[in-house]
């Protein structure tokens, strides 16, 4: 595991991208499998992008406040910043 405290803006930007997508997909899958009859999903897909963000908060803060490892923060935040963005441009009315 001491490849997860390097400083590198590179596993900042995967550590930023792969922990949303698992949290993602698990709940996609968790969303379509208790759906109600007669809808697809129990929580819209919009919706889980959102919350799959939210441990990006939990692992920023431990690189830049426990591990004092920057780039590896950065990363995670650039992710972040990028995902909200694109998030308000392709679903802006939802």
């Amino acid at each position: 595991m001491r490849l997860l405290k390097k400083d590198s803006l590179v596993l900042g930007i995967v550590i930023g991208t792969v922990f949303p997508s698992v949290l993602f997909a698990i709940l996609y899958a968790v969303s379509r499998f208790f759906a109600p009859e007669g809808k697809e999903y129990l929580v819209q897909p919009v919706t889980l992008v959102l919350i799959s963000i939210f441990p990006n908060l939990f692992t920023l803060r431990y690189y830049l406040v426990k591990l004092h490892l920057d780039k590896t923060g950065r990363g995670i935040l650039l992710v972040t910043f990028i995902v909200a963005i694109l998030y308000f441009i392709f679903y802006p009315n939802k």
